[in-house]
């Protein structure tokens, strides 16, 4: 009993949150994250394609969402359409699944032997660390992504920087090394509020309406309630953390050199002033067309 008892004192913080591990959570995140993105990668194309217009003659000019969609079908077909498809379910897939992982794990270690549930902060605090972790393993990915969906124009396979997923993470490795696959970590780390926020208010709105009903806490919502619930949640987060979205965008775009996140910022800012701010908010509802559907 003595020993038992020491080895259980004696057990790392970290063998304590994987004890609290549940890999069905996993399962249906990268499951959920693959099926949603495969389905929406077109609107995703677009939107990093408006997020990086900045006047460049070797960009397309697109009058709006419709007119980008039709002319990359014009020029390019499903294929098109299509670019960087491979990082970003891949990089979707890995982002929910070890975003559900590390978060339900978090937070079961932090409400083991508790009676009361965590509250606004705790929620937040858990879903940021989980939002971290899993950001150190996706970031290549997603530069990935970027740089393919970036390629305008290319009539052959040749001609082309990348020739695919594998292709630009070696290439990124070799001309630009770790700092060029980490490129974006820091708006990136700023978006895992964005997470933290959509899980914060799903878990208040969710006890909240429980308790307007008369259930417990955790009482398992029905469909619509989840459905609606969710949505919610999801709006509040995009609405409050989308212009990281164009910031990071920019400095993975391989056409144009930013020293950094303040460099982005000023140089999309300045020159159209307000201007600018219309036109990233002006994004938002396509953002939320897009994003709205992977959470249900």
């Amino acid at each position: 009993m003595t020993d038992q008892g020491q080895s259980t004192a004696g057990s790392s913080p970290m063998n304590a949150v994987f004890r609290h591990v549940r890999y069905e959570n996993l399962v249906a995140g990268v499951s959920g994250g693959v099926l949603s993105n495969l389905a929406l990668h077109p609107l995703d194309l677009v939107k990093i394609r408006f997020a990086v217009s900045d006047g460049l003659e070797l960009r397309p000019k697109y009058n709006g969402i419709v007119h980008c969609l039709t002319t990359i079908w014009k020029v390019d077909g499903l294929r098109g359409l299509y670019q960087g498809v491979t990082p970003n379910v891949w990089g979707a897939g890995l982002s929910w699944g070890l975003y559900f992982f590390f978060y339900n794990a978090i937070k079961s270690y932090k409400t083991e032997g508790r009676t009361e549930p965590l509250d606004a902060t705790e929620y937040l605090v858990s879903a940021a660390e989980a939002g971290a972790m899993t950001l150190c393993i996706t970031n290549p990915l997603w530069v990935t992504k970027t740089r393919l969906m970036l390629q305008y124009n290319v009539v052959s396979s040749s001609q082309r920087q990348y020739k695919g997923m594998i292709d630009t993470l070696v290439k990124l490795y070799k001309y630009e090394g770790v700092r060029g696959l980490y490129k974006g970590f820091l708006p990136g780390l700023f978006g895992t509020s964005h997470g933290a926020l959509q899980f914060m208010a799903y878990e208040l709105l969710k006890l909240k309406y429980n308790t307007h009903v008369s259930r417990l806490p955790d009482e398992q919502l029905s469909t619509i309630e989840y459905i609606s619930i969710a949505a919610l949640s999801k709006i509040f987060a995009v609405a409050a953390t989308y212009p990281y979205q164009v910031v990071r965008a920019r400095l993975q775009d391989q056409h144009i050199f930013y020293k950094g996140v303040l460099d982005v910022i000023v140089r999309t800012w300045r020159p159209f002033s307000k201007l600018s701010y219309t036109f990233v908010m002006s994004t938002l509802p396509f953002n939320l067309i897009s994003k709205i559907p992977m959470t249900l």
